[in-house]
Formats: structure tokens, sequence, C-alpha cells
């Protein structure tokens, strides 16, 4: 999980998940699309790939090109630790509502 969110942390590697949700894509197609040069997007793609939030296969009949997809696994992992917290909270503002209405009850007897 802390791999995930480090991962997630910087608005680059959230838009470069973005633009896997479309589908794979090679390098040098997101390093276009975040306007950024290929070796500095290449620093952002380590660290998305170490995380485990995307994978690199070779692509076609050119062994040198990689598509980067996304992997379902951490996303699933980070969707149900949120759950957890929106739960969480769920029941301690169920629990504060319940108590407000207790509380304004008794006031207006």
């Amino acid at each position: 999980m802390d791999a995930t969110l480090a991962a997630l942390a910087d608005p680059t590697r959230r838009r470069v998940i973005d633009l896997l949700r479309d589908g794979p894509r090679p390098a040098g197609e997101l390093a276009q699309a975040v306007q950024m040069s290929a070796p500095a997007l290449s620093r952002h793609l380590r660290v998305l790939r170490a995380g485990g939030l995307v994978r690199a296969e070779a692509g076609g009949d050119d062994a040198r090109l990689r598509l980067y997809s996304l992997r379902q696994e951490p996303f699933t992992a980070l969707q149900a630790w949120l759950d957890q917290v929106q739960a969480f909270w769920a029941e301690r503002l169920g629990s504060f509502k319940d108590h407000l209405e207790t509380t304004q009850e008794g006031d207006r007897q």
C-alpha cells in the first residue's frame, strides 16, 4: 500500500495512470501526452513499475518497443482500503447524527 500511495503522490504519475486507463501505450506516446522528455518520463515509469501499478511488455515486432499497461491488483487493494476508511467514517458520522438527533429531541422536551 505504501508503494502504491507513494507512486500516486506525483501529479505526472497520476496523469500517466489516467492515460493508461484507455489501454496500453508506448513510453514515447506517454511522454508526448504529458509534455515531458523521454528520460524524465522514464524515471516516473520506473516508480510506477516499482510500485506495481504498471507493467511493461514487449510490443509487436520491435523488441525495443515497450508497451505500458495498468495492473489491476494494486488498485483493487487500494480500493479495499479506501472502502474500509469510508465505512469507518460513515459509521462515525452516523453515530454523530444519532447523537445530535437525540440531543435535539431532549432539548425540545
